[in-house]
């Protein structure tokens, strides 16, 4: 069998496939927070609130990031702590403040 011209495993693409995926949803469930609010609600789902699916949303995002670090990043130390990460674009930003 011919290798696929990016050299991705099937398990590779599919995680990529997946990280996509669920950033692509934290978009998602971003846009209606901006639309509608944290607190606001699909009307067939008043138990569950825009707060509570960005939370699921972002742990989805970040299952699979981890297991990305585990299988494709192993190799590779992280720059750079959190921390370190929003101090930097903190520099960017108008109404953050550095905790």
């Amino acid at each position: 069998m011919t290798p696929h011209f990016n050299n991705l495993t099937p398990a590779e693409a599919e995680r990529l496939a997946m990280l996509a995926e669920e950033c692509a949803e934290v978009i998602q469930i971003v846009g209606k927070i901006l639309r509608h609010g944290y607190d606001s609600h699909h009307p067939d789902n008043p138990a569950t609130d825009n707060r509570d699916l960005l939370a699921k949303e972002i742990t989805d995002v970040a299952a699979v990031t981890r297991e990305m670090k585990r299988a494709e990043l192993s190799d590779y130390q992280l720059a750079d702590t959190f921390g370190t990460v929003w101090r930097r674009k903190l520099g960017f930003t108008h109404h953050q403040e550095e905790n």
